[in-house]
This record gives C-alpha cells, sequence and structure tokens, in this order.
C-alpha cells in the first residue's frame, strides 16, 4: 500500500459545552510560578508562556492510496508545518505506507542540511505517529499490538502538577512537583522549594512518591545544593534539572548524589543524544517527548538501548494522549506513564480531556482504547489543511 498524500492540517473540533463541574479554586498552573532557563531575566521569570513562541500545534494527515487516514499532533505550528509540507512529504508520497523503519531513515537523513534535531525532528515525530496510526488502520489493530503486544494489564499514572491535594482525592499514588525557584532567587529560593517538598510529604504520607520537575532551570552547584537539601523528603527521582546540551554537568551530579535518581531529558531531539546519556551512565530514568524526539520509531529506538542497560524510561506526558499510552503498554522497560493536570481542582479529568477518544486515569491506572491505530476519535471533517484556513 503506497502513501497518497501527507499533509500538515488544522484541527477543527466541533465546540464542545464547557465543563458541567464547577471547578473548587483555580488551578495552580494559572498563577504559580516555575523555575525556568529564563528565570534569570526578570521580565521572563514569573512564567514560561512569557517567553515561548506563541506557534500552537498542528496535526498530520497521512493518506493511502485506498483512502485510509491516519493522523497525529505535531509541535510548534508553522515552522513545523513547512518542513512537512515542502519537504519531507514530497519525498515520502509514493513509498510503502508499511516501511515505517525506512521512512524514518529518510526524514531523518533528508533533513541533515538544515539540522535534523529540534523543529525538523517535531515535524519527523508528526509524520511518523501518524503514519502508525494508518497502519493500525489498515491492520485493524491497536498500535500497541503492531508494537508486539501489551507487556502490563494497565498502566501506573503519576500525576504532575501543584495541586497534589486534588491529585491524591484522584487516586494517584505519586506526584511531581514543578519546582518554584532556581538559582536567580538565592537562599531565599532554596528554603522555598524546601518547603514545598516538606508541605508536599507531610500530606501525602510516606507510602505516595515525590518527584521534582526542575524544567533546565538550574546549574550543577544549585542541583548538588537542593539535593542534600531534600534528602531527608525520599524523592524517588530529580528531573531535568540542567539545560539539555550540558551532558558533562549531569555526569558531575552524577558523580556527587547518590542517593536519589536523576530523570531526564524531554528536550533531547534525537535518540543519539540518549545513546551517549545511556552510555554514560548520565541518568537512571530516560523522559524523551514522543512529539519532539522523533515519534514511535525513535522511542522504540530509546527503550530497546535503555532496556539493555537496565534502565527506566518514562514518557515526558505519556498518559496525556494515547500515542503515549500505546508505546507504554507494550514496552516492558516503561512501567510508569506522567499525567499532566493543569486543569483546576474539582472537575473531572473527563470533563478536561480534549482528545476524543483519549482515556483518562482511574485511580492512578490507564489503559489505551484498544481500536484500530491509535483509537482517536476525530472525523475527518475536522481537519483542515494547515495553510487554508
Amino acid at each position: 500500500m503506497r502513501i497518497k498524500e501527507i499533509r500538515s492540517m488544522r484541527l477543527e473540533i466541533p465546540p464542545r459545552e464547557a465543563p458541567r463541574t464547577k471547578p473548587r479554586r483555580p488551578s495552580w498552573a494559572e498563577a504559580a510560578e516555575v523555575a525556568n532557563p529564563m528565570s534569570k531575566y526578570p521580565r521572563f521569570k514569573r512564567h514560561r508562556r512569557l517567553w515561548l513562541p506563541k506557534w500552537g500545534g498542528i496535526w498530520v494527515k497521512v493518506t493511502a492510496e485506498d483512502g485510509t487516514w491516519g493522523a497525529a499532533p505535531a509541535s510548534y505550528g508553522k515552522p513545523v508545518a513547512a518542513i512537512i509540507d515542502d519537504h519531507l512529504a514530497p519525498m515520502l508520497e509514493g513509498e510503502d505506507c508499511f516501511a515505517i523503519e525506512k521512512l524514518w531513515d529518510m526524514m531523518f537523513r533528508l533533513t541533515k542540511p538544515y539540522g535534523s534535531e529540534g523543529l525538523a525532528m517535531c515535524a519527523i515525530s508528526g509524520v511518523d505517529m501518524a503514519l502508525w496510526d494508518l497502519v493500525g488502520k489498515l491492520r485493524a489493530a491497536p498500535v500497541y499490538e503492531l508494537l508486539g503486544g501489551p507487556a502490563r494489564d494497565r498502566i501506573f499514572c503519576y500525576a504532575t502538577g501543584n495541586d497534589t491535594d486534588w491529585q491524591l482525592e484522584l487516586g494517584f499514588k505519586a506526584v511531581k512537583l514543578a519546582c518554584p525557584y532556581g538559582p536567580a532567587d538565592g537562599l531565599w529560593g532554596l528554603k522555598e522549594n524546601e518547603n514545598l517538598v516538606a508541605r508536599t510529604r507531610e500530606l501525602v504520607g510516606p507510602d505516595v512518591d515525590i518527584m521534582l520537575d526542575c524544567y533546565m532551570a538550574f546549574d550543577v552547584d544549585y542541583t548538588i545544593r537542593l539535593a542534600r537539601r531534600l534528602r531527608p523528603y525520599g524523592l524517588k527521582w530529580i528531573e531535568e534539572f540542567l539545560i539539555p546540551e550540558d551532558l558533562d554537568g549531569y555526569l558531575a551530579v552524577r558523580r556527587t548524589v547518590n542517593w536519589v535518581s536523576l530523570a531526564g531529558v524531554e528536550h533531547w531531539f534525537s535518540p543519539w543524544r540518549f545513546r551517549e546519556a545511556i552510555e554514560k551512565r548520565a541518568l537512571d530514568i530516560l523522559q524523551p517527548d514522543l512529539f519532539w524526539v522523533g515519534g514511535i520509531t525513535a522511542c522504540l529506538k530509546i527503550c530497546h538501548m535503555a532496556d539493555l542497560a537496565g534502565l527506566m524510561v518514562c514518557l515526558h506526558g505519556g498518559a496525556n494522549s494515547p500515542y503515549g499510552l500505546h508505546l507504554t503498554y507494550a514496552m516492558p522497560n516503561m512501567p510508569w506513564a506522567e499525567y499532566f493536570i493543569g486543569s483546576p481542582p474539582g472537575v473531572p479529568l473527563e470533563e478536561a480531556q480534549w482528545i476524543p477518544g483519549a482515556p483518562v486515569p482511574k485511580d492512578g491506572y490507564v489503559a489505551p482504547s484498544k481500536e484500530p491505530g491509535f483509537g482517536v476519535r476525530i472525523k475527518e471533517e475536522w481537519l483542515k489543511p494547515f495553510w487554508n484556513p
């Protein structure tokens, strides 16, 4: 079966009714400060939305010659849509849609002149996942079956966000905090970070795991100092504390901090970055992002390399979309999945979910749909060409 067309798209879902349940309070994400790489610049310090690009997202649609189609989201809007429509699509159309490994390799090599990481890999990710969706539909099988079948009956989920009381009420048994302060906040910020973790440990008790997400905000010295202060609270891991380019820094932290696991790095934009980290034992838990690292095909490579090294893989936001759920369900070394909660406390997760057909965790567990492909319930007429809104 040949590929007839690949196009970047806009998803226009018909208006949904507002959540029926009244929030108890605003979400933590509306106003909370979060440490980030721009925290040392005062006018950008407060929140990532002050400096992140406003490109939005896109969808990728791949259509086979018999009219069957698959679709998946991609990050970073216009520049990624240009890479797909102007370069990747013309090169892949006419190829065998079942040859996913070949197609991924072609895309990786096609983008060499302008760099295969970053925006190019975001484009590759969207095309790759749309291809997996298409092949699942052509085979009348869920993607997790194409990946080898279930490795578990259900997926354990941890909740990310700082509304910990609500997460406990929803039944989660592990929580990850967004760290509010970094080196720019000095000793006061160190103490406030410790206070947040201390309050959380007191709230959740000894039988709930706590993790800390640092979003590329620290340097080596600050990471070590904070890790020492947090040692009494029994964190499961500290995550993405340095910028992704500083592998030597990760190794320096690893040599000093041996009482808590180190995790990362969602902003490594190719399997080669993870290979180097695995070979150097820089991290204990690997956290690729499906939408940035090269899609399902790239993550399979990472999972297999990590498995041979005895390392755990836990996708960034892996339970927030059907795409991550299918991979997590099938990989033996992916025992956990992250579920980010930015919706207000009191609003059921089902009312806040934006992808039709996407399951949400119940009592901290979830499983993917058994429908063909990724089981995303979007209608073809909802997909409009990106450049002709």
